[in-house]
């Protein structure tokens, strides 16, 4: 990777265009990020596709649900443990052990007799996988010049949007014409391609500190994972004797976490104070927590209400969904070049955006009409393209320098955590307001209205961290 550039001064109020970009020094690195960040998000695809198959030949269907958990739970504590392995290790070592664990980790689901075993592949992946993207944002935070962030995290953000196509054609393709099995090795060859580019690639410029000769945190990083696995296992089955214990020992577990980290000195996973709103890292952390937490719900139950509301097919459900996926990577690459002055105003306009996106799936998801959720969805993406591009540039240009690489390894990773936290709670909201016992069109849209309408506190949230995120710190900028 090439080395660290600050990118100061007047350098960052230029636009910055494609061709400058892509024909700059730093278009390899650029590619290896999106390498990494294509692994994690087509894999996480590419399994709903193949699942009917992979059940079919090798059973466990109960367990299914388990495919996606176990992932995400293994990106959620390696994307938490990323900054503290790049801080002790700079970035070629840890990416390259996280392409090696994606790798194995697709071997043992391909080679897998039973739904156990391919699900102990799965955790490997998520693992890895979850690892890949958080040290690619790292990699994008330290490596990139401030005026080339922006358009480096358009790339990523198109390459999110063309998995969300891709990773299911791909599954269907092994699916149809070979075998599932083929399937995760067509991404094991991958992982171990991108572990040897990186390997062969120079050090970034990420001085070891002088924390590596602690003690790794394990007892933390379990905490954290029982708390995330304890409120989603209270999502899946509502009842009060088994959700409310469930959840609330969940939270327990996850305040559990952040108390311990944030008295763990230099061996902090999170930077200080992360969801603290009166700093900027925490702002950003506490933004994306919450808007993750309240956009969950048209991706986790838009599809079952609109099939059911509407009468749509499965096929046009899912692309409805995808128009999100759509919204997001066009309107990145459209603003990725602006300068940095209009950081600010990208971000606010982006959530504003967002929240209104909500308000028009608690309307058009039970009422239609159904080319209006589209629009919505596609407005969701939209406002999270047109704000994400641009929240890493601002947060890291207001961070302390040693904080950088925790900040960026935790953007990603805490949309995770607020995906999986906001799917736990939105479950529970649909199975009490009559998920499970809808009998006709009116009660499916009942259902909508409590689903969609429990999201806006978490938008309201969002947007008050936003605000605070966007606030002038002029004061506090690096020169």
């Amino acid at each position: 990777m090439t080395s660290m550039n600050t990118g100061a001064g007047s350098d960052t109020e230029t636009f910055v265009s494609w061709r400058e970009f892509v024909g700059s020094p730093y278009a390899a690195s650029l590619a290896l990020v999106c390498l990494a960040v294509w692994l994690h998000a087509a894999d996480s695809l590419i399994v709903a596709t193949m699942l009917p198959s992979i059940v079919s030949e090798i059973g466990g269907a109960a367990l299914v649900g388990w495919s996606v958990s176990l992932y995400e739970i293994g990106s959620i504590i390696a994307g938490t443990a990323s900054a503290l392995l790049t801080m002790r290790f700079g970035l070629r070592r840890p990416m390259s052990l996280a392409a090696h664990l994606f790798g194995f980790g697709c071997i043992l689901s391909a080679v897998s007799p039973t739904m156990p075993l391919l699900l102990a592949g799965r955790a490997l992946q998520g693992i890895g996988g979850g690892g890949l993207v958080a040290m690619g944002f790292v990699a994008v935070g330290l490596i990139f010049p401030r005026r080339y962030i922006a358009r480096a995290m358009a790339a990523v953000s198109t390459l999110w949007g063309v998995s969300a196509f891709a990773g299911p054609l791909v599954g269907g393709v092994f699916v149809e014409y070979a075998t599932w099995r083929w399937g995760f090795a067509f991404f094991a060859c991958q992982a171990f391609a991108l572990a040897l580019w990186i390997a062969l690639r120079s050090e970034a410029n990420v001085t070891p500190s002088t924390t590596a000769a602690t003690g790794f945190p394990v007892g933390r990083l379990s905490l954290l994972c029982l708390g995330v696995v304890l409120v989603a296992f209270g999502g899946v089955e509502v009842s009060i004797l088994r959700t409310v214990p469930s959840v609330a020992a969940g939270f327990v577990c996850l305040i559990g976490f952040l108390w311990l980290d944030e008295r763990a000195g230099s061996n902090r996973l999170l930077p200080p104070r992360p969801f603290d709103p009166s700093h900027p890292s925490g702002a950003t952390l506490l933004m994306i927590l919450s808007m993750s937490m309240a956009t969950i719900a048209i991706t986790a139950y838009g599809p079952l209400l609109a099939t059911t509301i509407h009468g749509l097919s499965a096929l046009t459900a899912g692309y409805i969904v995808a128009c999100s996926s759509i919204g997001w990577t066009v309107v990145a690459v459209l603003v990725s070049g602006l300068p940095e002055r209009f950081d600010r105003l990208m971000i606010a306009f982006g959530m504003a955006v967002v929240t209104l996106s909500i308000f028009g799936f608690f309307h058009t998801v039970p009422n239609g009409p159904v080319w209006l959720i589209a629009v919505c969805a596609a407005m969701e993406g939209g406002g999270f393209g047109m704000a994400w591009t641009f929240v890493l540039r601002r947060t890291t240009r207001l961070a302390c320098a040693d904080e950088v690489q925790r900040i960026s390894a935790a953007i990603p990773t805490v949309q995770r955590l607020g995906y999986a936290l906001g799917a736990a709670y939105v479950g529970i909201v649909a199975n009490a307001s009559g998920l499970l016992s809808i009998d006709t069109t009116e009660d499916a849209a009942k259902v909508a209205r409590w689903v969609f309408a429990s999201c806006l506190p978490f938008a309201a949230i969002g947007l008050a961290a936003m605000s605070a995120l966007v606030r002038d710190r002029k004061a506090k900028l690096q020169p």
